[in-house]
């Protein structure tokens, strides 16, 4: 099952990591230790399938994980297992109905956010009789966001659990007492140095005043490469946001407060290449699906070493390279640093980053409208006249769909659609903004 599993997910071998948690998790509780970015998603879901039954109609696994963003993504990488059970997600910002309408039908695997799945079983939404296995994903992260009381709350109500996994980016002094984990085997590769990230450090020399100037020369020197830059606060986000298309430099935003909508669709066109830079705050340092980042760039320096290590973390990822830069006035250390890092020049002529080659296709229609990516594909190349070539990433939500499309094509695509009926039913397609 785990080697039809890899094929379907088109991976030809496990790292050591993933093997080393498949192991242990036939054994007994497992806490898996493994840096941001190597794989701890896949070390816990290829367990689940030995030990799901596809004769018990109710939830056997509950995953419980901080952000959204992380229950959407596992979600995927469990859809994609393509292992037949089902598998359903459970947030904050998402319709209370829909996930209650899905609930109706409980799926084998429930995936959410400590303060929804309490939300659901105050209003026993589903029943946890048959929920044999507890995983608690990214668990240092939940605690940090004051999940603590919630969690307590929904293993009280798990009477039959015969596993718990607990995974985390860092290494606990001890594990709380309310995770019911006693003995459990420890899987650490935090310190393995196969993991370690081929990143490069480097620094730009900036006075206060002169900041935004600089990340400005930094983006022109960096380019059209995928990109994060963090800040600390919101405010600052914004305001370098506002200053940056003032600037003429194309690009989005990704923080807390932002409608769920807005940062669902800001992640999906960075990860589909629309846009190639996200000005954010620490929410984007962990558990989110952006693969193949190049560069990360530290506007503000994080209060502590932990956080400076994930944010590294989103670059140099499995076998990538990376480099991040921080921006530090003359005087300005880190503490935490052993070696100073190596200095960056920035050029005198600047040129602004080319806008990229792609754009957003929004679609009115989703899973819940019986749409998949086969009906957009079918779509778009026959009734849109697209080559497979102009057509890039394809992510089919709830309600809405979004294909990236070549920028120079999508204008006459919409054009050509403007008619056009998905399984005989008329949606809005246009340009996402």
């Amino acid at each position: 099952m785990i080697k039809k599993a890899l094929e379907n997910l088109k991976i030809t071998a496990l790292n050591q990591m993933q093997n080393a948690a498949l192991e242990a998790a036939k054994k007994g509780d497992v806490v898996l230790l493994s840096p941001t970015g190597s794989g701890k998603t896949l070390g816990f879901l290829l367990p689940l399938l030995s030990i799901l039954d596809p004769a018990i109609p109710t939830v056997q696994v509950l995953i419980l994980v901080p952000s959204r963003e992380l229950a959407i993504q596992i979600e995927q990488v469990f859809k994609a297992i393509a292992s037949g059970f089902k598998v359903n997600v459970c947030y904050g910002g998402h319709p209370v109905k829909i996930e209650r309408n899905n609930l109706s039908q409980p799926p084998a695997v429930l995936i959410g956010t400590p303060g929804r799945i309490g939300h659901h079983l105050r209003r026993e939404s589903f029943s946890t009789d048959t929920i044999h296995t507890l995983i608690l994903d990214e668990f240092d992260k939940a605690l940090e966001f004051g999940f603590q009381e919630d969690m307590t709350y929904i293993i009280r109500q798990l009477p039959n659990l015969k596993k718990r996994i607990l995974t985390s980016a860092t290494k606990m002094t001890e594990i709380p007492s309310f995770t019911g984990i006693s003995h459990p085997i420890e899987v650490d590769f935090l310190q393995n140095k196969t993991n370690t990230p081929d990143l490069k450090l480097k620094a730009v020399i900036s006075d206060a005043a002169d900041k935004l100037d600089t990340l400005f020369s930094l983006l022109c020197k960096i380019g059209d490469k995928a990109t994060l830059v963090f800040c600390n606060h919101r405010d600052a986000v914004e305001r370098i946001s506002d200053l940056l298309w003032d600037r003429g430099i194309v690009h989005d935003i990704f923080h807390g407060k932002m409608e769920q909508e807005d940062r669902e669709r800001a992640l999906l066109k960075f990860r589909n290449g629309s846009h190639h830079l996200l000005i954010t705050t620490d929410l984007a340092s962990r558990g989110l699906d952006i693969p193949e980042i190049e560069y990360v760039v530290h506007y503000q320096l994080p209060h502590n070493e932990e956080t400076f290590l994930h944010r590294n973390g989103r670059t140099a990822r499995m076998n990538a390279k990376g480099t991040s830069y921080l921006i530090l006035s003359e005087d300005e250390k880190l503490p935490w640093l052993k070696d100073s890092p190596e200095i960056e020049e920035l050029p005198e002529d600047l040129t602004l980053p080319k806008p990229s080659p792609w754009a957003t296709l929004y679609i009115a229609a989703g899973k819940k409208d019986k749409i998949n990516k086969v009906d957009i594909v079918g779509l778009l190349l026959q009734k849109g006249e697209l080559a497979k070539e102009d057509l890039g990433l394809i992510e089919v939500l709830d309600h809405s769909s979004y294909a990236a499309v070549k920028r120079n094509r999508i204008e006459q695509l919409v054009n050509l659609l403007k008619a056009e009926k998905i399984k005989n039913k008329k949606v809005k397609i246009e340009i996402s903004r």
